[in-house]
């Protein structure tokens, strides 16, 4: 087998319907196959796929498992050369796959490639190339000043070296995998992607970026207006820095994580806010059809 994509669902069908549509037009041609792994959806995502697509291999978890530890079951299940991570909130372009599967056969040396994402309006999301947040990258990103992070100095027309590749597109190779470990299971959600890719590069291979397209519907297959969203993604900042930074110095260590409970705070302080003044204003966002 040459590609396995993995995509973990949750509560997403008709989003995860056209993403499978998107991916089947794109293996055309390629020895692939699909997984999807449903973490405990009560929308019918199951049944649905199931019934529209039944050549793809569905895993369906009783309970809600979590973005790596979802990814690891189908990643386990697969002896493909590489391995494709997929948002279900995706749309992958016809020519994508076959791009990025021929980068990788002519630069063995790629642990894992990333692309361009857009957005539903058609503009290039900045996330699509990413540093890893050491803590001068992180405070720097704190204060505001994300070019650094966003490795902005990279032109979006050619392949580009680059640190973390994003989980809602993150194609690798079997063999990387095999030398590295699977994806850390102490993160949920949000995290495990910057952990992957920072383990890749300590592992001697490469992350780079692809100028082949999807569109990603960001933030649809997650509530981001939720406290448990606040939670898991800054705990998530968390894990990767205590894993990864403990050994530093207490007093660049403290500042860090202290930034991290602030803007923690000062997120789910916003929401509240926002909560309280829809709660006012219950009629403020509701459409007239007079």
């Amino acid at each position: 087998m040459k590609l396995s994509v993995v995509i973990v669902n949750y509560n997403v069908r008709l989003l995860l319907e056209e993403c499978i549509k998107s991916v089947e037009k794109a293996l055309d041609g390629i020895e692939g196959d699909i997984f999807v792994i449903d973490n405990n959806s009560s929308d019918g995502s199951v049944e649905y796929i199931r019934e529209r697509f039944p050549k793809v291999h569905i895993i369906a978890n009783k309970e809600n498992l979590g973005f790596a530890r979802a990814n690891n079951q189908a990643i386990r299940m697969t002896d493909a050369e590489y391995i494709l991570l997929l948002n279900p909130d995706t749309v992958v372009y016809e020519n994508t796959l076959r791009g990025c599967l021929d980068f990788m056969d002519a630069n063995p040396e790629a642990g894992g490639v990333g692309v361009r994402m857009l957005t539903r309006e058609g503009k290039v999301a900045p996330e699509s190339r990413r540093a890893v947040p050491t803590p001068w990258v992180a405070f720097l990103k704190m204060l505001g000043l994300t070019s650094r992070y966003y490795m902005s100095h990279l032109p979006w027309d050619k392949p580009g070296r680059i640190e973390v590749v994003s989980g809602a597109f993150c194609m690798l190779r079997h063999k990387a995998l095999d030398q590295i470990g699977l994806l850390d299971e102490d993160f949920f959600m949000y995290g495990e992607d910057i952990d992957l890719s920072y383990r890749l590069l300590k592992g001697g291979w490469q992350n780079w970026y692809l100028p082949y397209d999807i569109i990603h519907y960001k933030g649809e297959s997650t509530q981001k207006s939720s406290f448990r969203y606040v939670h898991v993604f800054y705990q998530a900042m968390l894990i990767f820095f205590r894993k990864h930074y403990s050994h530093l110095s207490f007093l660049i260590s403290l500042p860090i994580q202290t930034a991290i409970y602030f803007r923690a705070f000062m997120a789910l302080m916003q929401m509240m806010g926002d909560k309280f003044r829809k709660f006012l204003n219950p009629n403020k966002n509701r459409k007239s059809y007079d």
